[in-house]
């Protein structure tokens, strides 16, 4: 008997630079990118962390009073899930038959969100998540995901699912998604040029082997995307010496990984735009699994296990009763997933 057929997509990891703070113009910036990677034949494109309207670097550069002067700017140029602009990331996954994973500033009422749209090669949302906790001076900008945004949809390409820069040093975070059978992660990074020289654990060694592990501890395939500092952007961000020192240009570093950790596609120079392309084939993660499977068969849940909370964090509950709402209702007791 024949073995069963397994998909064998074609993806790509996006290193370039948005169009710092327009959404209008990054989105046209994404699209071209979209563009030249169909003509590539890939399935699946990945975009980085924050891409639309790029990630929010002063917080590391500045205080937060220095910091306010980028407030309104970054928020009216934030994308909203369903909007026009949402829509036009949509019309261009089906006008190209691809997946496409997109990382944004997700404005929701008056706060924003470290987000991650997957939309399908029909143009349909997938999912819409939201990093669990953003990192250090991220707190100053953006909201908290919740339980519900740990989660792997199950697609025609493979099993996918997609977290943001530090939430790969999250042990539990990372074992939830283990779980859930991952076959195809999306692990979107803003960029390795930030305090280069100055802190080893923000750099491009100890990130991208945070991927690479997370390949080999999941067993499954990494695609991940990292974006460029430009030019522009440290002109406009770096306004004495002291900042230049802090922010560089470049630090691209986009990669992808086999599910036994190897590396795979070609590399650019962190200064250079393009894409990471391989050809991936999902069966081969059964050879790795058959190793270890920290979810499966190398797993101890007699000993250690793993509580997921997948309810929503909703602010506003409404109530049975017309006209009530309840504020901060507590949480029902979580129940024990079959995530160990």
């Amino acid at each position: 008997m024949p073995s069963r057929s397994h998909p064998k997509p074609r993806v790509a990891a996006v290193q370039a630079a948005p169009v710092f703070l327009d959404i209008d113009a990054s989105i046209d910036k994404a699209i071209t990118l979209m563009a030249r990677a169909a003509d590539k034949g890939v399935n699946l494109i990945a975009f980085p962390e924050t891409w639309i309207p790029g990630y929010p670097w002063w917080a590391w550069l500045d205080s937060p009073a220095g910091g306010m002067a980028f407030v309104q700017r970054y928020h009216d140029n934030s994308l909203t899930v369903g909007s026009p602009e949402f829509q036009r990331l949509a019309s261009a996954a089906a006008r190209h038959h691809m997946w496409l994973s997109m990382g944004f500033s997700e404005k929701a009422g008056g706060s924003l969100y470290m987000a991650q749209a997957l939309f399908d090669d029909e143009g349909r949302l997938v999912q819409a998540r939201r990093k669990l906790k953003p990192t250090h001076v991220e707190r100053t900008v953006f909201g908290e995901g919740d339980g519900s945004h740990l989660a792997v949809m199950e697609t025609a390409i493979g099993n996918i699912g997609s977290l943001c820069c530090w939430e790969h040093l999250q042990p539990l975070t990372k074992y939830a998604m283990y779980a859930q059978n991952e076959q195809i992660h999306i692990a979107a990074w803003p960029s390795f040029s930030l305090y280069r020289g100055a802190a080893y654990a923000l750099g491009p060694e100890l990130n991208n082997a945070a991927s690479q592990l997370y390949a080999a501890e999941g067993q499954c395939f990494v695609v991940a995307p990292c974006a460029t500092v430009s030019k522009e952007m440290v002109e406009l961000l770096c306004t004495d010496e002291t900042k230049r020192q802090l922010l560089r240009e470049g630090g691209g570093f986009a990669r992808i990984y086999a599910p036994d950790g190897s590396p795979l596609g070609t590399p650019l120079p962190e200064t250079e735009e393009g894409l990471v392309i391989a050809d991936l084939d999902l069966g081969l993660i059964s050879l790795a699994k058959a190793a270890a499977d920290p979810a499966g068969h190398y797993s101890r849940p007699d000993v250690t296990r793993l509580l997921l909370n997948k309810t929503p964090g909703d602010r506003v509950v409404a109530q049975a009763l017309p006209g009530m709402v309840i504020v901060n209702e507590p949480a029902p007791e979580p129940p024990l997933a079959n995530e160990r």
